[in-house]
């Protein structure tokens, strides 16, 4: 759109005057010392201390632990809609924050990002805008009518991590991100119904890649689905692309992983803020990303962080 053509919005403004701030690059805002943790909460292991997870651990689960991850995960599912209904111009990325971290330790959990990594991240929910891809830190940035925000909710309950995502619109948002939002939340869908036990971990990326340009967009490739239970991440990766390697890994019942597709309007490829987290695409294009946490049934998969209603959250 032209600065000079009647905004998308019809709102009978010049884009120029009116949705065009949207689209200028996301800047970096001021963000806050970290949120306390209350005593008695139940903490992972790099709490404390940060770091990241143990990688060698098992990634097919008991019945207990995959029980464990069906209400930790449907908590998180909660939370995700909840700070999500809070969405809307003029609030901020911080403010999204405190929702989601609040509403973490009122359901009797951790918020899972917290302290995590190296360096660790400073916030409880990542907040990903516009050509954020992932991992966007929460600061004072106030949210843009016309804007997408990703949000990524994970929870720490009962030893376990329920992780996922959706992305959503601010107010008004112009067709391209919206068809990119569904494509995005699409090629998760076709991810999910690609699992079956017996078949290789490459057959999720090729549905969604399939899907994805398809539809004319690209799949980010640096950042991948994972393993999770007792740890937030293992050492099984989940690509969102097709790679005829991935094939060596074979899913099986009782497998715990994520699907998280990054799917962009043009290039897949990144760069890092200077903050060590921020994932930015190349070419200043947006990107959308949906997320659930699953495990493989003995004849496809079922979602772990699925809401109580059983519908989907984001836009």
């Amino acid at each position: 759109m032209r600065p000079n053509d009647a905004c998308f919005c019809g709102s009978g403004r010049k884009f120029k005057r009116c949705h065009a701030p949207s689209f200028e690059r996301v800047r970096a805002g001021q963000v806050s010392p970290q949120r306390p943790v209350p005593d008695g909460v139940e903490l992972p292991h790099y709490a404390a201390e940060g770091g990241r997870s143990r990688r060698d651990v098992p990634d097919v689960h008991p019945p207990e632990t995959i029980e464990a991850m069906r209400r930790t995960g449907a908590a998180a599912a909660e939370i995700l809609r909840t700070v999500g209904d809070a969405i809307a111009p003029g609030v901020t990325t911080e403010e999204l924050d405190r929702i989601c971290h609040e509403a973490c330790l009122a359901a009797g959990g951790y918020p899972s990002p917290l302290n995590y990594g190296e360096p660790s991240y400073p916030k409880s929910i990542c907040t990903s805008v516009n050509e954020v891809i992932c991992h966007g830190i929460p600061d004072s940035r106030a949210l843009r009518d016309g804007d997408i925000v990703n949000l990524d909710v994970t929870l720490f309950r009962e030893g376990v991590h329920g992780d996922t995502n959706a992305t959503w619109g601010v107010g008004t948002i112009d067709d391209l991100s919206r068809r990119l939002v569904r494509v995005t939340r699409e090629c998760l869908e076709k991810g999910i119904e690609a699992v079956r036990p017996g078949r290789p971990t490459s057959d999720i990326g090729q549905a969604i890649q399939a899907h994805a340009e398809a539809e004319g967009f690209s799949v980010v490739r640096a950042f991948t689905g994972h393993g999770v239970a007792h740890e937030f991440h293992t050492g099984l990766h989940i690509l969102h692309y097709f790679e005829p390697r991935d094939a060596r890994v074979v899913m099986e019942p009782g497998m715990t992983f994520t699907i998280e597709p990054m799917i962009a309007l043009g290039a897949w490829q990144h760069r890092l803020w200077d903050d060590e987290w921020t994932a930015v695409t190349t070419d200043g294009r947006r990107t959308a990303q949906f997320e659930h946490t699953l495990v493989v049934t003995d004849d496809g998969a079922d979602i772990l962080t699925l809401h109580p209603d059983g519908r989907w959250s984001g836009h």
